[in-house]
């Protein structure tokens, strides 16, 4: 017992001794880390925190048996973290949380956490830890705190609802009272809450920190309200005092806004113009709001300028706005542009009357100015149709009539008068179909003019009637009915009519025609005996009254009429020598003949006659037996005239003269160049048998028979065969049996490649073919009578295969064939032919200088015809803008739009408008597009293009609506001119970009 009683006391012993020496260890330890943690405290509160959480963890990791000191250097290692913005900052306090939860310092983590991120604008971030503390477990103080910086981390997050309802729990609250208050009226505000809000901030009228801002509110509040006098109240006490740039633009534009809806436009002005927009940037109401107050001031232009930027609206603002833009356009008579702002305001159904009131509007300036975008008469139907019952139908009925005859439309005249059976719309039929039937005749429609005429015979109108019948016996002329257009020329009893001073001349023609010389005479002698002021008129008539009496064989008459246009040196005089040397010549006066064709051939030198004048001149003294001079004139013509048509000629006649001179070898050498150069013509077989002759009578047959063997056409024993083909095929030819001949000649030309009568073969089948449209197959005879030696079918046919190639619009093969017609053309109106398609030519070629190297050949010929010299004039100038000559190109688009009609005269205009651009004339150069407008538009495409530059004008006259509208309008209705919208596209781009840095309504494009 004492044994186990000492072992006992033994290890008790132990054990106290040993337990003894841990608790001092222990309290060591203990005293040591509290040191540290101490030591880390300090650091802490000084904010050392990266020094100090070191020592925090150092202590964690040596406390592990002491949870308390361990709690507690974690809890600090996880705030340092936070300030220091560690990366697991956030995840030291949730391990904290989860390692201690029941830790006194939990609630304490959290709110610390998330004033930290409060404190640096984190609110998002705070939010986050202020939703995990225990409400409950705080302290009033910390309660109310909890409350203010969570309702403001709401406020920011925008959980309005959440954020008013922690801010409502402290609205008495002594410390966060006014603060909660202001932001509970400011939510109240955001949430259109006017009433509570403006309860809460005025209360807070008299606070320092938030008197200015919660005024502000009340402003708008009341602004909002429609209390706008106490906007304008407020507002102005609030600019009195503020100091801030952009709290006084924005209380600008609502004391602005407020004088506005009280109609007080002229206080508005200063306001409105004060306010500086968001970022620099103003909205379409903005402007409207300051356009329509000039408006009602009646400054028109300032009203414009502020109008003018809202562009690309589609509400009731812009509605508003382009219809009172419209009206002031109006007050400055500016119509047109009045007519672009009411035709937006009546695409737009916000206000009924207002849509209505621009659509009536926009019908009339239609009528009055003209419009770009659809035909008049659309536009007047278009608003009958969508206003039936309107007031202002039957003046919108009786403009929809004369808008057609406006516009020219006159098929459109008729096609909506025929609706109508009354007596009046009877009548104005026929008067229309007369401008119906002009139109179509000068657009050369010759034979669908001819009913319309025909009805304005038939009006009980005398001028009408007469005028129809003029223009009807023009019709009938033209079309080779000579007879029935004597008859309706005859008929005409209106010597009052304009037409009627060209009625002589026309009726001289006329019989002329008919192989009734006396009576040609007559009429023409009539004419003279008119003296209009026509020189060239008159010079022809003259002419054409020698050719009658020459038909006639009157010829002291004709040589009469004849020397009237020489001794006036006027156009056509050397045809009059070259008649008059004729008449003289048949009047037996042969000396007189040499003399009058003799001058004609010195004293006209750009004759185009003179071949004809030495041939006769030859002829004449051939027949007066002056061989000598005979043989002296043809070799002067086939040194001066090498291509003439007389060569063969003059080379078989030279023959005959040195063959009955006795000189039989230059007789042979004559008939042989005859054959060398010219094997297809009639005088080369007569030349063939003439040779034949001068062997016989040399004796030496046997030469000619060996000479004879190489002429493919000389076969003796096939001549009568070949002969009576071609003769066969000739007379179904001229029995204009078409097909037939076809079949002839073609049987021929494979029987006889190479006989007497290709080349007539090939002529002539070439004409048939052309007689029935059969153009391809024509072309190939055609070809080869062109490229034999000149021959009496060259001419014709080198304007025959022209015309196929220029109907083909083959430039390539018009222009070789119009090249050879110009160099072997003896008629003049043929080488104006050449000249003027050789300049249209290389003008679809794009080669330019050329095109202008023709032209100017064709403005410097004596007399051409009207329409080729303005087409040469319009080649010029086309070719001198492709070229940028633009000073050279406005000369001539100048020129040519003096004498131009129709579509010309629109284009014309259209670079009219493009040079005062480019000068800078904007509004000469919009007048210029409105001209086009109204009086061209049935032209589109001058038109529309020339809408672009009046966009480009308005642009540049600070008026960006006029610019964007008309460039959308473009865009939107012309999408066939693709050119054209492409243009658009560009320009309204770069506008809009321009107008989107001022205005926020405005988006850039791409």
């Amino acid at each position: 017992m004492r044994v186990n009683c000492f072992k006992k006391s033994c290890f008790l012993f132990l054990f106290l001794t040993f337990t003894t020496i841990i608790t001092a260890q222990e309290s060591a330890i203990n005293s040591h880390s509290n040191a540290d943690f101490h030591k880390a405290m300090r650091l802490y509160n000084n904010k050392a925190y990266a020094a100090s959480q070191e020592i925090f963890r150092k202590i964690s990791h040596n406390s592990k048996e002491h949870l308390n000191l361990k709690a507690d250097a974690d809890y600090y290692d996880a705030m340092c973290a936070i300030k220091l913005q560690q990366d697991d900052a956030d995840n030291r306090v949730i391990q904290f949380v989860e390692n201690y939860p029941y830790n006194n310092k939990r609630e304490k983590a959290y709110l610390n956490v998330g004033n930290y991120y409060f404190a640096n604008r984190k609110a998002a971030h705070s939010l986050k830890w202020y939703q995990k503390v225990n409400e409950k477990l705080l302290s009033p103080e910390e309660r109310d705190e909890l409350n203010y910086k969570m309702g403001y981390a709401l406020l920011v997050s925008n959980y309005l609802k959440d954020a008013k309802s922690r801010f409502q729990s402290l609205l008495g609250n002594p410390i966060y009272g006014n603060d909660a208050r202001y932001y509970y009226g400011f939510i109240a505000y955001k949430q259109e809450n006017f009433g509570e809000a403006e309860d809460n901030l005025s209360q807070l009228a008299n606070d320092a920190t938030y008197q200015a801002k919660a005024n502000y509110y009340i402003l708008d509040i009341s602004f909002k309200a429609g209390r706008f006098d106490k906007s304008i109240q407020i507002g102005e006490k609030l600019l009195e005092t503020t100091q801030d740039k952009k709290e006084v633009s924005e209380i600008s534009k609502i004391v602005g806004e407020s004088y506005f809806n009280l109609k007080k436009y002229d206080k508005a002005i200063p306001y409105l113009t004060e306010y500086k927009g968001k970022n620099g940037r103003w909205t379409n109401t903005d402007y409207y709001y300051l356009g329509y107050a000039y408006y009602q001031q009646k400054d028109y232009e300032t009203a414009i300028s502020n109008f003018n930027k809202i562009i690309g609206g589609n509400n009731k603002v812009a509605q508003n706005a382009y219809y009172h833009l419209a009206e002031c356009y109006l007050e400055l008579d500016k119509k047109l542009e009045a007519l672009n702002a009411f035709k937006n305001a009546s695409e737009m159904d916000f206000d009924a009357k207002i849509t209505e009131s621009a659509s009536l509007n926009y019908a009339k300036l239609s009528y009055e100015e003209g419009n770009p975008y659809e035909s008049v008469p659309d536009v007047l139907k278009g608003f009958l149709t969508k206003y039936p019952t309107s007031p202002n139908t039957a003046e919108i009925s009786n403009l929809l009539v004369t808008s057609y005859l406006h516009q020219q439309d006159y098929q459109g005249a008729l096609d909506f008068l025929s609706t109508s059976e009354t007596p009046e719309s009877k009548s104005i039929i026929n008067e229309v179909s007369l401008y119906r039937g002009i139109q179509l005749f000068n657009e050369n429609k010759i034979a669908e003019a001819k009913s319309y005429f025909t009805s304005a015979t038939q009006s009980e109108n005398p001028t009408v009637s007469n005028k129809g019948a003029y223009w009807l016996a023009e019709t009938e002329y033209s079309l080779g009915n000579y007879q029935k257009a004597l008859d309706s020329f005859l008929s005409v009893t209106n010597k009052d009519i304009e037409e009627a001073k060209m009625l002589n001349y026309q009726i001289g023609y006329t019989n002329f025609k008919l192989k009734s010389y006396p009576n040609a005479a007559k009429y023409f002698q009539q004419f003279l005996d008119q003296n209009i002021d026509d020189n060239d008129l008159n010079d022809d008539a003259s002419n054409r009254l020698g050719d009658a009496f020459y038909a006639s064989k009157s010829y002291s008459n004709a040589i009469k009429a004849y020397n009237k246009v020489i001794q006036e040196g006027g156009v056509g005089a050397d045809y009059a020598q070259y008649q008059t040397a004729m008449s003289n010549g048949f009047l037996g006066k042969n000396d007189v003949k040499i003399q009058d064709l003799e001058t004609l051939i010195n004293e006209y030198s750009e004759s185009q006659l003179k071949d004809d004048a030495l041939f006769q001149l030859a002829t004449t003294y051939t027949t007066t037996n002056n061989t000598s001079k005979a043989q002296k004139t043809y070799e002067r013509l086939l040194a001066n005239y090498p291509t003439s048509n007389y060569v063969p000629n003059v080379l078989l006649r030279q023959g005959l003269l040195y063959y009955g001179s006795n000189k039989n070898r230059k007789a042979i050498e004559k008939y042989k160049e005859v054959v060398a150069k010219h094997p297809n013509s009639n005088e080369a077989r007569q030349a063939v048998t003439n040779i034949k002759n001068v062997y016989i009578d040399l004796g030496k047959v046997d030469e000619y028979a060996a000479w004879v063997k190489n002429i493919p056409f000389a076969n003796v024993t096939n001549a009568e065969l070949d002969n009576a083909t071609y003769q066969s095929a000739e007379n179904k030819f001229l029995e204009n049996n078409n097909p037939k001949a076809i079949e002839g000649f073609n049987k021929y030309l494979q029987s006889f490649p190479n006989g007497i009568n290709v080349l007539k073969a090939h002529f002539y089948l070439a004409q048939a073919y052309n007689n029935t449209k059969q153009f391809d197959e024509a072309i190939p005879h055609y070809s080869y009578v062109s490229k034999q030696n000149k021959n009496e079918f060259t001419e014709e046919s080198l304007t025959k295969l022209a015309n196929i190639y220029l109907e083909k619009q083959d430039w390539n093969n018009g222009i070789l064939v119009l090249q050879q017609l110009e160099k072997d053309a003896n008629y003049p109106q043929n080488i104006i032919f050449a000249q003027s398609n050789l300049m249209k030519g290389y003008y679809n070629k794009n080669d330019y200088a050329n095109a202008m190297i023709y032209a100017e050949k064709v403005l410097t010929t004596g007399k051409v015809d009207t329409n080729i010299a303005e087409d040469a004039k319009i080649i010029l100038a086309r070719s001198s803008f492709k070229k940028n000559d633009f000073l050279t190109a406005e000369e001539y688009f100048n020129e040519a739009s003096k004498k131009a009609t129709g579509e010309l005269k629109a284009e014309c205009l259209y670079y009219n408008a493009f040079f005062l651009h480019e000068n800078k004339e904007y509004e000469a150069s919009t007048k210029a597009v409105q001209d086009l407008i109204a009086n061209y538009s049935s032209y589109k495409y001058w038109g529309v293009k020339s809408y672009i530059i009046m966009a480009k004008n308005y642009y540049a006259l600070k008026d960006a609506y006029q610019a964007t509208y008309i460039l959308e309008n473009i865009i939107k209705n012309f999408t066939q001119y693709k050119d054209v919208i492409e243009e658009a596209k560009n320009e309204l781009r770069t506008i809009k970009n321009k107008e989107a840095k001022t205005n926020e309504s405005v988006t850039t494009q791409n």
